[in-house]
């Protein structure tokens, strides 16, 4: 089931202003092209950010997430009709299926892992990709979490100004589980749990190459270099 970060109608509006201009984008569309991608399988697009560039440079995108809120404001942005937009994966054929953000790492237990690892290989064409970014658990990202657990608050049309706090809620790893709460004009409070699956370098290529997939590169994310891991990772 979907964080309510994504599937609350309410928290699924919001996410767009808190999350950023998401430059860390830049680099993906850069992958693609390199890669010579056509059709691309969008894996958790969330509220579509990554489709719709995609699909605006003449890419034919479905974009795939289990969180109907985040689609609901997916299809409601300019340029919505030249995305295919799905709430189940889909069956088909792909040049290359994207997983960005936090994607990868919210399938928690090896059964749902090597489950979507198996399902995007019978999705891709021979000599497709795989593409996805992942922390690396040695930089301890959730140190700074526990630390950063200031309010961040955003104008927000039809709301006024939110607030955000993050609280870093249980530590067992591979494991990390974090809360946002959010407080809207008036009092109105709502929440929203996550909990991440922090694998390592070896874990990953075992892992991949079990599933089927040759790892031909990996890289640093451009946005947090040294701290997360881009791989690239082809269907013979």
């Amino acid at each position: 089931m979907p964080d309510a970060i994504f599937a609350h109608p309410r928290l699924a509006a919001l996410y767009d202003i808190f999350d950023g201009d998401r430059d860390d984008l830049d680099a993906y569309q850069e992958i693609i092209t390199e890669l010579g991608a056509h059709d691309i399988l969008d894996v958790g697009c969330g509220t579509g950010t990554l489709a719709l560039r995609l699909a605006e440079t003449g890419h034919t995108v479905t974009g795939y997430d289990p969180a109907e809120a985040s689609l609901t404001v997916a299809r409601g942005k300019p340029g919505a009709d030249r995305v295919t937009w799905t709430g189940e994966l889909p069956a088909g054929q792909f040049d290359l299926a994207v997983m960005t953000g936090n994607v990868a790492q919210v399938f928690t237990t090896d059964q749902q892992w090597h489950t979507i690892l198996r399902d995007l290989h019978t999705r891709l064409r021979p000599g497709g990709h795989l593409v996805f970014e992942t922390r690396r658990p040695e930089y301890r990202a959730w140190d700074e979490w526990t630390r950063d657990t200031g309010p961040d608050i955003r104008d927000v049309p039809g709301e006024g100004p939110v607030e955000r706090r993050r609280h870093l809620t249980d530590v067992h790893l591979p494991l990390v589980s974090f809360r946002y709460t959010y407080t809207f004009p008036g009092g109105d409070t709502l929440t929203s749990d996550s909990t991440l699956r922090f694998r390592d370098r070896n874990e990953l290529d075992h892992d991949l190459t079990t599933c089927g997939y040759a790892v031909s590169d990996v890289r640093q994310a451009p946005d947090r270099p040294a701290r997360e891991r881009v791989f690239l990772c082809t269907k013979p």
